[in-house]
């Protein structure tokens, strides 16, 4: 199979690519055009929870795409009750509003708060937000982003979102004021190279915010759906948040996000929340079928299992390396380099023959992992073993 470069230059430069076109998936694997198979070990960026073409996620397809695909979100359909009852069932939450990426729930988040802010105290709308946070590409995610240089983009910025410094309680009580409404945060900073909050600082934002009447805002679209060992990573901080996003791993690799709010806090009046394909059949029914299997005792154990295996492999390659050790929660997790090779390892792995390894680097010194929660214990040791290749390799050149 040959390149279309004609349709490459169709599509609009918004990112580096390789020259490379995936064509096929299963599990942890993916072929490229030329035949060339990639152990996949970023998932789409933690969207792929399943892997791909896992056969639940097919079936789910196949079976709704015969009945109903979009009845509008004017009226209601099963697959999206019934996923709604699940996480509702699942989490400290009453209500759910369904979206199709992350960064739209995260806006919804947005307008709920200040919705609530406007109702309940006087019109308040800042949402405090951390530093190298990252809550989506909206022009308000993108203000509520803490992502270095992202306040000169598409300028001016949203106004309203103060910033903290993460786990520290004392940075975020300095900047409430009158006009505050709510703290919103990652449990885990992905972007910013798999930083966990500690649960310590979760428990105090949690008490400051209910002492300050103000909402807790956390935005799980990539720690969510069973990504750190638990359904949502709040409940390892045993706190009840008011506001959740979901995203990513909700739909398994199909477009499927979603916000979700306590009973008192759900104050959208009619029109103040929409979308086109809002909560369709078709992606709602995926989300049924990816809940269903990864809210199981046994699939949550595996995840922790391949987490401590990960954890032990990367402490045990910074060790021989000299590197900075390993951080992270489940199946989410960085390994911290002693130099800046994290773009030349990545290059190195995804060129490697005769198969490719799929990482990425979130910064220079950092690896990150976010492969497919029923990754396999064999799966976890190749891709320890070829990393430990790679490094050979690429620092043999760079001596």
């Amino acid at each position: 199979m040959k390149i279309d470069h004609a349709g490459l230059h169709a599509l609009m430069e918004i990112t580096a690519r390789p020259e490379l076109v995936f064509v096929r998936g299963e599990g942890s694997w993916l072929q490229d055009h030329t035949g060339k198979r990639y152990f996949d070990f970023i998932q789409g960026w933690a969207v792929n929870c399943l892997g791909h073409g896992h056969p639940a996620i097919l079936d789910a397809l196949a079976r709704q795409s015969r009945e109903l695909i979009n009845p509008s979100p004017a009226f209601y359909n099963q697959p999206s009750i019934e996923l709604a009852r699940r996480i509702v069932e699942a989490s400290c939450f009453d209500r759910v509003f369904f979206a199709n990426s992350g960064a739209e729930a995260n806006e919804g988040a947005i307008k709920l708060a200040r919705k609530w802010g406007q109702l309940h105290r006087h019109g308040a709308y800042k949402i405090i937000t951390f530093d190298h946070a990252f809550h989506g590409r909206t022009l308000a995610t993108m203000s509520a982003s803490g992502k270095p240089g992202w306040d000169r983009k598409f300028a001016p910025q949203v106004e309203g979102f103060p910033k903290a410094d993460l786990n520290d309680l004392d940075s975020v009580r300095a900047l409430i004021d009158e006009q505050t409404v709510a703290v919103m945060l990652e449990p885990v900073q992905g972007e910013a190279g798999v930083i966990p909050a500690t649960r310590e600082f979760l428990r105090a934002l949690r008490e400051l915010t209910r002492e300050r009447g103000l909402l807790l805002i956390v935005d799980e679209v990539q720690t969510g759906m069973a990504r750190t060992g638990r359904l949502f990573a709040y409940q390892h901080a045993g706190i009840e948040p008011d506001i959740m996003t979901l995203g990513k791993g909700i739909g398994g690799g199909v477009p499927l996000a979603a916000l979700c709010a306590r009973e008192a806090v759900s104050c959208f009046e009619h029109g103040d929340q929409g979308g086109t394909y809002n909560g369709n059949p078709l992606m709602t029914a995926v989300g049924v079928a990816v809940f269903d299997v990864i809210s199981t005792a046994q699939f949550l154990d595996d995840v922790h299992a391949r987490s401590r295996q990960l954890k032990a492999g990367l402490n045990a390659l910074s060790g021989k390396w000299g590197m900075h050790g390993e951080r992270g929660v489940g199946l989410l997790r960085a390994l911290i380099m002693d130099r800046d090779d994290g773009p030349a390892l990545v290059e190195a792995a995804r060129k490697r023959a005769p198969e490719g390894l799929l990482l990425n680097a979130p910064r220079p010194n950092l690896l990150r992992f976010m492969p497919a929660l029923n990754v396999t214990a064999d799966e976890v040791d190749t891709m320890l073993a070829w990393l430990d290749e790679l490094l050979t390799q690429v620092r043999s050149h760079t001596k």
